[in-house]
């Protein structure tokens, strides 16, 4: 029987062989197109992908500086284990500033490799997250692949691996990232139930739990996962229902579907509270995190957006979308809009089964609703768009869908209109690569060609928003007073003012200096290159620049005096 007739059979009267290679099912098992030579070199090229950008994070994780929350996110590890290690004795970890309402999985990893690994405590965190990063590449590839075949795999790889918001927070966010990586594990679990309806195989089951359990304990955006499941549940249902002509046996599967599914709650409340203890102290403080996020937490700042300053409780509602819009490579923007406008369209082809639909229905809603949400809730916005990591990896599979699509449709022609349409993707693919070149260790301050670069941008949007520059200033510096052999008065360290985060400068210049916020009686003055730190009148010993732009100085402020480092004034 062929596998177009066996899908059009009633759930009664398909065999357990049968819907065991029903839930093998693939868009190239239902076109009828078998694993070719060129599949094959595609897989290659995948893990030899992979393979690359291992080890260029494997060469390049210690290049990464820390940001505003490192220092104290690796305390709330080092809690999270003494929570654990004293077997709930000491429960400072369930009140750690406001780090309990969050999940601490990606810290105690760090912490407990901490432990182990030959690197010193932040360069472990930015192993890690390199560790992490580069699996959600893997996932990322892993469901492109099952939604459209080998070449739609490889290209949606291609797209997350060279987005430099992906790519540079992987390094060194201990949220954001971590939680896109565990949103795409949720993802390929619900892609891997809805093709496998109404009865998703244990693996299948194993891994959304998993990645429910994850997303959910790492923050709760993860609320997310039921829209996206709900609304790919309720379009097989109303498929059946319409092929079946009754609602009763498709009703009947779908209370299967979700009776299968029960075991992945399980698993995933489990999971929660491993990497989120918090949330099982109470039952209802899950809820309560909500409520905390539900509004801004913290006393408003300003931030610059289109050249103005705006306290980020006012941001504009097209904060988000116009921030992607400048910032994401112009590849994964146009491949990304190509493949939800062509999800949108496969929804209505009667001819694949209804698993692909809803599977590439949570796909496109994966990537799009966050934004929508966030365009008409208008919350505080800051830091550019990084609470938004997670949408990457959706918009670079409907990318690669659309890539395959395309280079698939040129192959119909000929074979040198494939080539030239593969070789306009892969230029596409090397223009972001080649800016996250210049700009490393800061890929992740990277705007597009719409936006000029960074260089167009720098006066009018935040760019190391997360203040990575302090360690190339930080090296530098030592290494110019080491070179002109200038020490510090007798008695006493060097003094750094510092406009930008302390703690993770004091971190960076090491036990010979000390830093402070008031430029009084400083030697030195380290300054971030945004908006709010002044440019001072005084001799610049360290200058940190990428592709035209200041990313930190470091201003010799002996002998002056300076009464303030900021052009605001302190919040």
């Amino acid at each position: 029987m062929a596998q177009a007739d066996l899908l059009q059979q009633p759930p009664t009267a398909v065999s357990r062989t049968h819907r065991q290679r029903a839930a093998r099912w693939s868009l190239r098992d239902h076109l009828g197109i078998v694993l070719t030579a060129a599949d094959r070199w595609f897989d290659a090229a995948a893990v030899a992908l992979l393979v690359a950008v291992a080890i260029v994070a494997a060469l390049t994780f210690r290049d990464y500086g820390l940001g505003w929350d490192d220092y104290t996110h690796s305390e709330y590890g080092a809690l999270l284990l003494r929570l654990y290690d004293s077997g709930f004795a000491d429960r400072r970890a369930l009140s750690f500033v406001n780090l309990y309402a969050y999940g601490g999985g990606f810290d105690m990893f760090a912490a407990l490799a901490a432990k182990v690994l030959p690197f010193d405590l932040f360069e472990t965190r930015r192993l890690c997250g390199a560790l992490i990063g580069i699996v959600g590449l893997g996932i990322t590839w892993r469901i492109g692949r099952r939604m459209g075949g080998p070449l739609a795999g490889l290209i949606g790889l291609a797209l997350l691996a060279t987005c430099p918001l992906y790519y540079g927070h992987m390094f060194m966010n201990a949220k954001d990232a971590p939680f896109a990586v565990v949103m795409a594990l949720m993802l390929l679990g619900l892609v891997r139930a809805l093709q496998e309806y109404p009865a998703p195989r244990a693996p299948t089951v194993t891994i959304f739990g998993l990645g429910l359990g994850l997303s959910m304990g790492t923050r709760v955006l993860g609320d997310f996962a039921p829209i996206y499941g709900l609304a790919g549940l309720a379009l097989i249902v109303a498929l059946e229902t319409k092929r079946l002509g009754a609602f009763a046996p498709a009703k009947r599967d779908a209370l299967r579907f979700i009776l299968t599914l029960l075991p992945a709650l399980v698993l995933a409340y489990a999971v929660m509270a491993l990497v989120w203890p918090w949330s099982v102290v109470s039952p209802l403080n899950p809820l309560r995190a909500v409520a905390y996020f539900s509004h801004f937490f913290e006393k408003p700042w300003k931030e610059m957006f289109a050249g103005v300053p705006v306290a980020v409780p006012d941001m504009p509602r097209t904060y988000v979308p116009w921030l992607f819009a400048l910032t994401m490579p112009i590849i994964l923007l146009g491949l990304g809009a190509l493949g939800i406008a062509g999800a949108a369209l496969a929804l209505t082809r009667r001819t694949m089964p209804a698993g692909w639909r809803a599977g590439i229905l949570v796909t496109g809603l994966a990537a799009i609703v966050p934004i929508l949400v966030a365009l008409l809730t208008r919350p505080a916005m800051y830091n550019g768009i990084r609470h938004f990591v997670f949408v990457t990896p959706p918009l670079a599979v409907v990318g690669g869908l659309a890539g395959a699509w395309i280079i698939s449709g040129f192959a119909g022609m000929s074979r040198l209109a494939a080539v030239a349409a593969s070789a306009v993707i892969a230029f596409g693919l090397a223009v972001p690569t080649m800016d996250m070149i210049r700009l490393h260790p800061y890929e992740y301050t990277h705007f597009n060609l719409l936006a000029g670069g960074v260089r167009a941008a720098d006066e009018r949007y935040m760019l190391d928003y997360w203040g990575l520059a302090f360690k190339q200033a930080a090296d530098e510096l030592r290494a110019k007073l080491q070179e002109k052999a200038d020490f510090a008065p007798s008695n006493r360290r060097w003094r750094i003012a510092v406009c930008g985060p302390q703690r993770p400068a004091q971190v960076e210049l090491g036990p010979d200096f000390v830093t402070q916020g008031d430029p009084g009686g400083a030697d030195f003055a380290m300054m971030l290159g945004e908006f709010y730190c002044l440019k001072l009148n005084a001799p610049v010993v360290v200058e940190v620049e990428r592709d035209g732009v200041i990313f930190a100085r470091v201003y010799d402020i002996r002998g002056r005096s300076i009464r303030s480092l900021l052009t605001l004034p302190a919040p």
